[in-house]
């Protein structure tokens, strides 16, 4: 492989355009205007000090500008991963300690390194268990979980920390005596303006606007008891190695092979979204691979685990970004904010940054797919409905692990039991339909002539069998000839060949003719390897279900 394929800039970057730089200036600064107050809110939301979420929007975004394959995709904090930090820490230390930081800079290094080594090896493809449906589900639990869990920020009292809806809520309702009417009227006053503006100037950096506001409206009213962000550290952190505590590397792998998944799965989503735009094109494995550098190198530098988010990205997008030069520029004021602007987050509510983040993602909440699903396809319909309810009661990483498991059996089921059609001809034609479809087809007579949708595996043998039988007996007259159309069968594994064999050894004992028809290479290649195909002869495999018929 050229040297280009492993860092894409290579190949982009000694061609750039200089009349590409003033669009990609501008991407730049307004994605950076955005990033800046959702990356102290995302922070707080893993229960982190806010500039943990700065700097996982500096280092991050400058590695992947030169090793990823997206144009426009926006890398930093997200809501889903900071709640899966948040998750996966809260029973090792307290939120917001120095222990607590620690460990989600050691979470950050693991998620790096296993989409580093998913990359290299190529396994992108391993997102394909995340069907719709489970993705839906577990996103809308997850924003409504995300959303329930600001309300201690919104309302202005001590909740216990849980991932249980039902439990923010109990307790919420128990405490809200204790509420603070400033902070909750700070609180919805900026839901209020997030909304407003997001329906009247949807391009306005209306986060911007809210913290910029909220921090206004405590200085000039002194609003003392109010819950500030406080003191903000200017700067960068010197690169330093994490703290490594292998003890805990079992206990913290499956929040960390969970975050590089679903991380990846949001930063695919919307980078092959935007591309189609573009006509660009996206290498999955190249993203696996850059998203993992951004956070293996965002480590050293304190960082926590991020991706590409897909409001941000959209706005990059928007704003007119044509090359991954405006993600070096996001990057860049990002750590100018760090080095010069941390004074004026001192008197920034928390409250402020809560409505941010219960703003953004209760627009999460999928309310089409499910209607959608219920005329569609029910099945997929129970899968959402089964994930979104698993993820609400028994937690976040519970609820996706649920979904994928339970997709996961559908897809069994239904290759087990595949479909399969009984044929008769169109009148007047060498067309084969499903005799239940096309009443006006008709039977051969003597004739069984049978299409199976599915590849033969010993997982779905047992069902072609006892299909087999039930036709043959339910078939009406004499039978003489059974056809198996295999034109829509791709591959065919050891036990489905002995099962085709011990057919053929049956059959002509009982006076019946098996023949084949519209096999593909790779079928007939087990076939003449078995040597089954020797023992039918050749008089028994044929183009076609007309050619087949005696």
């Amino acid at each position: 492989m050229r040297l280009s394929d492993w860092i894409p800039a290579l190949a982009w970057l000694p061609h750039y355009r200089l009349r590409d730089f003033g669009p990609d200036f501008a991407a730049g600064l307004t994605t950076a205007i955005m990033l800046v107050p959702q990356a102290m809110a995302y922070a707080m939301l893993a229960g982190l000090p806010p500039e943990v979420g700065l700097y996982a929007s500096v280092v991050p975004p400058l590695i992947y500008a030169f090793l990823g394959t997206s144009r426009p995709l926006a890398v930093g904090p997200v809501a889903m991963d900071s709640l899966l930090v948040a998750v996966a820490l809260a029973p090792l230390a307290a939120a917001g300690t120095e222990a607590y930081v620690a460990l989600a800079v050691l979470l950050a290094l693991m998620v790096g390194l296993l989409q580093m080594g998913m990359g290299l090896l190529k396994l992108g493809f391993l997102t394909n268990f995340l069907s719709r449906p489970v993705i839906s589900g577990f996103t809308s639990a997850a924003a409504l979980i995300i959303g329930l869990s600001q309300l201690k920020h919104l309302l202005g009292i001590d909740l216990a920390r849980s991932s249980n809806p039902f439990v923010i809520l109990g307790h919420a309702a128990a405490a809200w005596r204790e509420a603070s009417p400033v902070t909750l009227a700070l609180g919805l006053g900026a839901i209020v303006v997030l909304v407003l503006l997001k329906r009247l100037a949807p391009s306005f950096p209306r986060a911007l606007v809210v913290v910029a506001g909220s921090t206004v409206v405590v200085l000039g009213l002194d609003l003392s008891q109010v819950a500030l962000v406080g003191t903000v550290p200017a700067g960068l952190p010197a690169p330093s190695l994490p703290a490594m505590r292998p003890e805990l590397w079992p206990t913290l792998f499956g929040s960390a092979l969970t975050i590089a998944l679903v991380g990846f799965m949001e930063a695919i989503s919307v980078s092959k979204a935007l591309a189609a735009r573009n006509h660009d094109k996206i290498d999955p494995s190249q993203e696996l691979f850059a998203l993992g550098a951004a956070n293996l190198g965002g480590a050293f530098f304190g960082a926590y685990p991020g991706t590409g988010g897909f409001s941000r990205s959209a706005v990059n997008a928007q704003a007119g970004a044509r090359t991954q030069v405006a993600g070096l520029v996001t990057a860049l004021l990002v750590l100018a904010a760090l080095l010069f602007l941390t004074p004026l987050f001192t008197s920034l509510p928390k409250s402020a940054l809560a409505a941010i983040i219960m703003v953004a993602v209760f627009g999460l909440v999928d309310l089409e797919e499910p209607r959608r699903l219920w005329r569609v396809h029910r099945v997929d319909f129970g899968l959402l409905v089964l994930t979104f309810a698993a993820t609400l009661g028994l937690g976040i990483q519970q609820g996706i692990l649920t979904g994928v498991a339970a997709a996961l059996g559908v897809f069994l089921v239904r290759s087990t039991r595949p479909h399969y059609a009984v044929l008769g001809r169109l009148p007047g034609t060498a067309a084969f339909r499903n005799l239940k479809n096309h009443p006006e087809a008709m039977a051969t007579p003597g004739c069984l002539i049978v299409r199976f949708d599915a590849q033969f595996y010993f997982g779905n043998v047992s069902f072609l069998e006892s299909t087999l039988e039930r036709l043959e007996s339910e078939y009406e007259g004499e039978l003489t000839t059974v056809i198996l159309d295999f034109s829509s069968v791709n591959a065919l594994d050891s036990s489905a060949d002995a099962a085709l064999t011990e057919l053929s050894l049956r059959y002509p004992a009982r006076g019946l003719s098996l023949r084949i028809a519209g096999a593909k290479r790779p079928v007939l290649s087990v076939m003449e390897r078995s040597g089954l195909a020797g023992r039918l002869g050749a008089h028994a495999y044929h183009l076609s279900v007309d050619d087949a018929l005696p």
